[in-house]
C-alpha cells in the first residue's frame, strides 16, 4: 500500500507509483468515448430500429436507443407501426434541420441518468479532466475549483434521475415481452434474448444505484428497532448494497449490452443478419 509521505503529486502526471496507473483511465475513456459516438451516430439515423418481417399485430424487435416510440414517422426503411406511436405520427411542426429520429426525444432521460452516476462521474473526471488522473498521480488543477457546487451542479440531480431510469427498465421489460411475439403469434428468436437480457442488465445497474441504496436504507440509523429483529427492509437494502459493491460491472455490462441490442436490431432490421427464431423466418 503506498503511503501518502512516499509518493510524489506535485505537477501534473507527477507521481512516484510506478504500477500502469494510467491503464484504467485510458480504458474507461476510451470504452465510454466510443459508447457516446455510436449512440450518437444512431441516434440520428432514424430508421431500422425495429423488425418483424413485416408481420403486422402484436409483437416485433424494437431497439433500447428507440424506446419508448414518442412518435413514428412512416415510409422509413425499418420503423416501426404507426399503432406502435404513443402519440402517432411525427408531428408537422418539427423542424427540417433535426432528423426525424425517435431516439432524439427520449436519450436525453437514460443518459442523464448515467452522466451524473457517482461511478461515472469518478472515471470521466479522471479520464477525461484529470482531476486527477488516478489515485497518487498529479492532476489538473483549476484556479478557483468548486467541485459540484457550481458548474457541475447539475450532479446533484442524480437522485431525481434515478425515477427516468426506473421508468425505463419497465419500458424495456415491455419491450423484452414485445420480443416474444411477431404477428400475435407466441415465439423465441435470439433478439428475443437479448431484448430480454437488457431490462435484467439494466436493473442490476439502476438497483445497485448509489441513490437507490440511499431510498432503500441509507437513511435509516436502526434497521432492528424497535423489537431488535431485521427487517424486511433490512434485507432489501442487503440485495441492493451486494448489488452496489458490483456497480462498476453492472454499469459497464449493461452499457455495452443495450449498444450491442440496437447494433442486432438494427443489423437483422437492415437484412444484414438473419435473426435465427422458431417463427420460421
Amino acid at each position: 500500500m503506498y503511503q501518502s509521505s512516499d509518493l510524489k503529486t506535485d505537477g501534473f502526471l507527477a507521481t512516484s507509483r510506478t504500477d500502469r496507473w494510467w491503464f484504467e483511465p485510458l480504458w474507461t475513456g476510451l470504452g465510454f468515448l466510443s459508447f457516446v459516438v455510436y449512440t450518437t451516430w444512431a441516434m440520428f439515423q432514424g430508421d431500422n430500429y425495429w423488425w418483424s418481417a413485416g408481420q403486422d399485430g402484436f409483437g416485433g424487435y424494437l431497439s433500447p436507443f428507440y424506446s419508448p416510440l414518442i412518435f413514428v414517422k412512416e415510409a422509413v426503411n425499418g420503423s416501426a407501426p404507426l399503432d406502435h406511436a404513443w402519440f402517432g405520427r411525427w408531428p408537422e411542426w418539427w423542424p427540417a434541420l433535426i432528423p426525424a429520429s425517435p431516439a432524439i426525444l427520449i436519450l436525453a432521460g437514460p443518459l442523464s441518468f448515467r452522466m451524473t452516476c457517482y461511478y461515472y462521474r469518478k472515471f470521466y473526471y479522471r479520464a477525461y479532466f484529470m482531476t486527477p488522473p488516478a489515485c497518487a498521480v498529479g492532476g489538473l488543477r483549476p484556479k478557483k475549483y468548486k467541485g459540484e457546487t457550481a458548474l457541475l451542479v447539475f450532479q446533484n440531480l442524480h437522485r431525481f434521475t434515478l425515477y427516468i431510469a426506473l421508468g425505463f427498465v419497465v419500458i424495456l421489460t415491455y419491450d423484452g415481452i414485445l420480443s416474444l411475439f411477431r404477428g400475435g403469434k407466441l415465439g423465441f428468436g435470439v433478439g428475443s434474448f437479448i431484448l430480454i437480457v437488457n431490462p435484467i442488465l439494466l436493473a442490476g445497474y439502476t438497483f445497485g444505484c448509489h441513490a437507490f441504496r440511499h431510498l432503500t436504507g441509507g437513511n435509516k440509523d436502526c434497521f432492528t428497532c424497535p423489537n431488535g429483529k431485521p427487517t424486511f427492509r433490512y434485507r432489501v437494502w442487503r440485495g441492493v448494497s451486494w448489488l452496489n459493491g458490483r456497480h462498476m460491472f453492472w454499469a459497464w455490462i449493461s452499457m455495452l449490452w443495450v449498444a450491442f441490442s440496437d447494433i442486432y436490431v438494427r443489423m437483422v432490421a437492415s437484412g444484414q443478419w438473419i435473426d435465427l427464431n422458431t417463427w420460421g423466418n
